[in-house]
């Protein structure tokens, strides 16, 4: 998840999404992930105080500065490149599995009160953005690292 002053993304020359003040979130969906994990992803991401409060320390959350956010389905994340020269991606879920815990992520997000536009899932994507800070956080539900 990454802290942005605008980011977008574009599918065959189209803008289908855009966020201005507020976060860029790449989710990635592994095997075994529920809605569970989609939920406490999406909990964590809103809530997690990554916005400068007036004395410039970090103590504001998106939601706290009224900011947008901008979800993209991002499966390389699962990536495991610790052998050999090509990742495996073992770990990712099947689409048939990663769809519906993508959107509850973004209907949590959604049911949280904040403004989500995404991109779209298994489509080849072009994303642009303006990291702030920069400010780039990663979240895991499964708590690894």
């Amino acid at each position: 998840m990454q802290r942005v002053s605008a980011a977008s993304v574009t599918v065959g020359g189209e803008t289908v999404g855009r966020a201005d003040r507020g976060i860029l979130v790449y989710l990635g969906v592994a095997v075994g992930d529920t809605e569970a994990d989609a939920d406490w992803m999406a909990e964590k991401a809103a809530d997690l105080r990554i916005f400068e409060d007036r004395e410039g320390k970090m103590n504001l959350s998106v939601l706290d500065v009224g900011g947008s956010a901008l979800a993209i389905s991002q499966f390389t994340l699962m990536a495991d490149a610790r052998k050999g020269r090509r990742p495996s991606y073992s770990e990712a879920a099947p689409p048939e599995l990663a769809a519906p815990l993508y959107e509850r992520f973004v209907a949590s997000l959604k049911a949280r009160g904040m403004a989500v536009e995404t991109g779209v899932f298994r489509a080849d994507m072009r994303v642009a953005y303006v990291n702030e800070g920069p400010v780039t956080i990663l979240l895991d539900s499964r708590k690894t690292f």
